[in-house]
């Protein structure tokens, strides 16, 4: 039979790599070169972003931007109003729903359903 005192100190020796002496002066060489890349990304990332908008924005100042979106807004106010114009007379198809105990029920059942697939891609993402 095997002794219980012995299993759980071999499995304690196996569970712990061994210490090397140097391995605090890894852990800083190896995070000094992150860090130093990490930096240069960020500079690299934020002067790209610069340029770009700064690009962005004389393009969009040249381009007369201001007057065509104004223009833009005038019409798409007239298009949505022309669409709302005939959705209104089949508004009464809202009213033939179920608004009784059995609308609620079901309302509940989707509600828990939606709250069920948000619990498990949450679990899923960690």
């Amino acid at each position: 039979m095997v002794e219980v005192d012995f299993e759980r100190r071999l499995e304690r020796l196996f569970a712990d790599p061994p210490r090397f002496p140097d391995a605090e002066a890894f852990a800083l060489r190896v995070e000094r070169r992150l860090d130093r890349g990490w930096t240069i990304r960020r500079a690299l990332i934020g002067a790209a972003g610069l340029t770009g908008g700064v690009i962005g924005a004389s393009q969009l100042i040249l381009s007369n931007f201001v007057h065509r979106m104004e223009s833009a807004s005038e019409g798409s106010a007239k298009i949505i109003t022309a669409g709302w114009n005939q959705l209104a007379p089949n508004a009464g198809l809202l009213s033939g729903l179920p608004t009784g105990s059995v609308g609620m029920w079901v309302a509940a059942g989707l509600a828990l359903l939606a709250t069920g697939f948000v619990v498990t891609r949450l679990i899923e993402e960690i």
